[in-house]
């Protein structure tokens, strides 16, 4: 909450119960006066929003209840006033409670040397679009790209956090109407739509979104990367995300159609390995049950084709290189590929497919499909949130040979899968966001120290780079690493 928020909040809870006490010494109207100085600058200064409603309609009861309360008229407690105070406890609880659910949030400001602008860029493919029932349709999707600049931005706006489509889809998802979410125009952003990119060339990371999620809703974590040096490509897998914004503001949404379709045989398909994690079997014995259900799992092929995606963003990278705002700006031989959830396994299986692909991490997601038993040729990072002991390590049986160059295994303590994204931010409350106990912006913290000491080490050939070293630091983080079949 902000300052006048908790202010106007102290002042209507507690004045109530000390009216009495305190018009002995200031006159009534003077409270009121005083209630609607204070609900004024935070509407001036704040702006309206619906969490607030509460808050307000418990300041209009307390005001009008000042102005009709006879100080003559001895105190005495009847059944309408211990209703009335039930009441009023209970709009309190409410005025308290629905602005700390859904905050207006402060993201964690970026630490890098440089300033993020950012770039909306359509890309549109001669692949047939699998996911709409139009047979004419070819696969198109948005890219929002993450930049270092150093462009002085004091007198510049920052860009609104989240797009109006991503809102959208958001709401959908949750059943809210697209209005409830127009508090986070008050959110503060660190990046600036199409400012300058710095006069160097930098590592370009490809970024694949958590599947049903806001494609957009990792505003924390990209924009600290982009600050430290990097440009940052972050996909949009249209109707698999939650909304995409066209350039000429058309909106694309997540299909459930299609994703009920594609997951009807979900559970067949993954109930042998709940059962083989359940069972006393040996790790050797599960492994081919594992195996099996593994490459037939729907998330396999949106996986596929999430990374035909990237691929396509792979092959335009030299003509961004060549002109437009790009222009001799891209590092075209140290490029990395990370995700969450989907979006990780996305990152595992274009490492697997493209040499242009010198590193890549794996932000808590399920590598499936048919890698299994496999090997990476690169450095890979995967970090995982802290599952329970009961949760079935599926990537242990995909990760068995890890790769031949350094493999990291982490897994970031009190978190849960939300952790790596700005959920914990937007809802602060970890039974309502799946989060875990870990301090949000702890948690964010050592994600990002941790993938950008990956690829400093990885991409940037930073020798007193060693992700390793973190463990060291933050008792919160987990991490073995390996190279080759050794441990290091």
């Amino acid at each position: 909450m902000t300052l006048l928020e908790t202010i106007l909040l102290i002042v209507i809870t507690i004045l109530p119960f000390i009216k009495r006490w305190i018009f002995k010494f200031v006159k009534p109207l003077y409270c009121s006066i005083c209630i609607g100085i204070i609900m004024g600058l935070h509407l001036l200064i704040d702006g309206y929003r619906w969490q607030m409603i509460p808050a307000y309609v418990m300041a209009l009861i307390v005001v009008w209840r000042i102005q009709t309360l006879n100080l003559q008229k001895p105190k005495r407690l009847s059944f309408l006033k211990i209703l009335g105070f039930t009441s009023l406890l209970i709009i309190a609880t409410l005025a308290w409670s629905v602005p700390k659910i859904l905050p207006v949030f402060s993201l964690p400001e970026p630490r890098g040397n440089y300033q993020v602008g950012t770039q909306d860029i359509h890309i549109t493919t001669d692949r047939n679009e699998p996911i709409t029932k139009d047979s004419t349709d070819k696969r198109s999707f948005m890219c929002k790209i993450w930049y270092p600049s150093d462009q002085e931005v004091s007198s510049k706006k920052s860009e609104p956090y989240i797009d109006e489509a991503s809102r959208e889809g958001f709401a959908t998802k949750y059943g809210l109407p697209a209005s409830a979410l127009n508090y986070l125009d008050h959110i503060k952003t660190y990046v600036y739509p199409n400012i300058a990119v710095a006069n160097k060339k930098f590592p370009v990371l490809i970024f694949s979104h958590g599947y049903g999620s806001k494609a957009t809703g990792y505003y924390a974590l990209l924009t600290e990367i982009a600050s430290q040096g990097y440009i940052v490509v972050n996909m949009n897998h249209t109707y698999e995300s939650l909304g995409t914004t066209y350039p000429d503001s058309s909106k694309a949404f997540f299909d459930y159609d299609f994703q009920r379709s594609i997951s009807a045989d979900a559970m067949s398909t993954i109930e042998p390995i709940a059962k083989a994690f359940k069972s006393n079997l040996s790790y050797e014995q599960r492994h081919p049950i594992v195996k099996k259900a593994i490459a037939h799992y729907f998330e396999g092929n949106i996986q596929n084709r999430w990374a035909a995606d990237i691929i396509s963003v792979l092959d335009l990278l030299e003509s961004w290189n060549a002109e437009g705002t790009f222009k001799d700006h891209l590092d075209l031989n140290k490029i990395g590929v990370l995700g969450h959830s989907v979006g990780g396994g996305t990152a595992g299986n274009v490492a697997m497919k493209d040499s242009r692909i010198k590193a890549a991490a794996n932000l808590d997601g399920i590598q499936w499909g048919t890698m299994i038993d496999s090997t990476y040729q690169i450095p890979y990072l995967y970090i995982s949130a802290d599952w329970p002991a009961d949760h079935e390590d599926i990537n242990s049986h995909i990760y068995i040979n890890k790769s031949h160059d350094y493999f990291y295994e982490a897994k970031l303590l009190n978190s849960g899968h939300p952790n790596f994204m700005d959920i914990p931010f937007m809802i602060p409350v970890p039974d309502l966001a799946g989060t875990g106990t870990i301090d949000p912006y702890l948690g964010m913290e050592i994600v990002t120290k941790t993938v950008l000491t990956f690829f400093d080490k990885h991409l940037k050939n930073q020798v007193d780079a060693n992700p390793q070293d973190l463990a060291n630091q933050y008792e919160l983080l987990e991490m073995q690493t390996f190279k080759g079949d050794s441990i290091r």
